[in-house]
């Protein structure tokens, strides 16, 4: 009975020694806090607040704000969205190196990824950039050009073609040939078929077409140093009056004509093949391309995208709250 009185009572004193540390430690940690200036304390807050800001926005979710109409009516000038970055492999660092991920995007996926077409200013610019960029929730972009406005450091489009696939346009609607298929599918058809709901913009008209072709045609007499004849100036003096133009048909018919001029030369008609045959998508890769085709530079000039080098994928529209909700 005695032993265990003395292992109660060695228990006790244990006890009572723990919780006195425990008490002391805190009053220390008061007396400190009311010693240290509330300007450090402050900043201190702060510097956690930012710290967990950027671990957020670098491999969860991150900010961004759409600048340009080219996803419209998918997404409008100014929406503020959030991006998975985990799903498709976060990066170390901003802009430095990528983690790995079984995850790739899939057909009709919002992707985000560098612009193929953007001119770095350097690596410690692009850090900082990204840094501020992320700490502010996208309200601050230092990165802009001439005129003050955002340069296009990334860019968010539907991931439409996948590896194996063909692409073509007339008149500025796309057609796919499938990987082991035969025959050329309206992408308006696919969609409707597979039950994509999304709707595709388009901004030039019809019967813009003939006028754009004939444009094309004059441009290159022109270029040849020759006059146009007057049924082609004729036809192409609509295009004045014309807001919205399809740049792509315009150089499918400026190409026909010097191809036809000067046969030997290789660089028209690897031009103008391009642009009668299509595109193709290899493997391991993705050709991204705005729901808003007219007003959208995307895949149809800078070609297809690696896999790897897309950083992540539209989850929610958050602001406004008027659009709040699921990006599809």
């Amino acid at each position: 009975m005695a032993r265990n009185l003395d292992f109660f009572d060695r228990l006790e004193l244990l006890t009572e020694r723990y919780l006195s540390r425990r008490q002391r430690i805190r009053r220390i940690k008061k007396e400190k806090q009311k010693k240290k200036h509330p300007l450090v304390d402050w900043l201190e807050a702060f510097i956690w607040a930012a710290g967990m800001v950027l671990l957020i926005n670098q491999y969860l979710f991150q900010a961004y704000q759409i600048p340009s109409g080219s996803m419209i009516d998918t997404l409008l000038i100014g929406d503020r969205i959030f991006v998975n970055k985990i799903i498709f492999g976060p990066e170390l660092l901003p802009g430095v190196a990528k983690l790995p991920s079984p995850v790739k995007a899939k057909r009709n996926d919002i992707i985000i990824f560098e612009n193929p077409s953007y001119i770095s200013r350097g690596p410690i610019f692009d850090i900082a950039q990204r840094i501020i960029y992320m700490l502010t929730l996208s309200l601050v972009d230092i990165d802009r050009d001439e005129s003050g406005e955002p340069k296009a450091h990334f860019l968010i489009k539907r991931a439409v073609g996948m590896g194996g696939d063909r692409f073509i346009t007339r008149q500025g609607e796309l057609r796919i040939l499938f990987a082991g298929e035969d025959r050329w599918v309206l992408e308006r058809e696919f969609n409707a078929a597979r039950q994509f709901n999304h709707r595709l913009s388009r901004l030039v008209e019809e019967d813009a077409y003939p006028a754009l072709e004939a444009a094309g045609k004059v441009t290159a007499y022109m270029d040849m140093g020759l006059s146009p004849p007057q049924r082609l100036l004729a036809a192409a003096a609509p295009l004045e009056r014309l807001r919205y133009r399809d740049y792509l048909a315009y150089e499918e018919s400026f190409l026909g004509v010097l191809r036809t001029a000067y046969p030997q030369d290789a660089r028209y008609r690897a031009r103008f093949a391009r642009r009668t045959l299509g595109w193709y998508v290899p493997e391991g890769r993705i050709l991204p391309l705005g729901d808003n085709r007219d007003n959208s530079r995307d895949g149809r000039y800078f070609g297809p995208i690696r896999e790897t080098g897309v950083l992540g994928k539209g989850s929610v529209i958050y602001w406004p709250l008027g659009r709040l909700g699921p990006i599809r």
